[in-house]
């Protein structure tokens, strides 16, 4: 009989003490700073998602989410070993055609957690959010302009003209299949993820995932971060069948 599949599991390192991760993950002042990107729903999904139908036990830092998905924290030599082991497929019927989808969604958003915790001490923050799929070919670093960027090792410096935003540089965080990390110096010592998004029924194709962080950065300097990339964004997006 074949064994079954065991659920996918993603993990960051987060320099921090436990205590201060365990808090990020559970006071909704602090999830804002790192989890997801701004929107009008985004106090709401927080609650929905790590303070409606979740088990917690503190002391051993595990959290069990509502659709079966769990949170453990691990110490480590220089932080916390952050891991999220999926919920199994089935768990939760209405979100299994999005399974996948919601799993890259996870690796995004530790990444973040990581980011926003080793760079920023939580600090407040401002978020652009871009996802679909794009008429430009290649990898999602390379339909930005970033190809160079993403064939460097991590810590290495980069600058680089990209297709929406003008010139950046800053770093690379992290790069790999997955996904490309880059800090921008221009976003407050920000972070830009470009990821790619699996393929699917209703996106046959896959896609891109981008999330722009900013820092320190005044209303009207991030509107016009927002408009450059979304006019770029907009103009080079595919149409999508309808999500049934």
């Amino acid at each position: 009989m074949t064994e079954p599949t065991p659920p996918p599991r993603v993990e960051v390192t987060v320099a921090a003490p436990v205590e201060d991760v365990w808090a990020a993950l559970r006071d909704p002042g602090l999830l804002r700073r790192w989890h997801g990107w701004h929107y009008d729903g985004l106090d709401d999904e927080i609650r929905q998602i790590y303070l409606t139908d979740v088990t917690e036990d503190a002391g051993a830092r595990v959290l069990r989410l509502g659709d079966g998905d769990r949170f453990s924290l691990h110490g480590t030599e220089g932080g916390t070993v952050v891991r999220l082991t999926r919920g199994p497929i089935g768990a939760n019927p209405d979100w299994d055609a999005y399974y996948d989808d919601i799993t890259q969604g996870w690796r995004v958003f530790l990444w973040q957690l990581r980011f926003a915790v080793e760079r920023h001490g939580l600090a407040p923050r401002r978020t652009l959010h871009l996802e679909g799929s794009l008429d430009v070919p290649g990898s999602p670093a390379e339909a930005l302009g970033l190809g160079e960027a993403a064939a460097l090792p991590p810590g290495s410096p980069y600058k680089a003209e990209s297709a929406a935003g003008g010139t950046l540089s800053g770093e690379v965080w992290a790069s790999g299949p997955d996904g490309l990390l880059i800090t921008v110096d221009r976003f407050g010592d920000g972070l830009a993820v470009l990821a790619p998004q699996p393929r699917t029924a209703y996106r046959p194709d896959g896609g891109t995932l981008v999330v722009l962080t900013a820092y320190d950065m005044d209303d009207a300097a991030f509107a016009a971060v927002e408009e450059r990339w979304t006019s770029w964004w907009d103009a080079h997006r595919r149409p999508e069948p309808a999500r049934g």
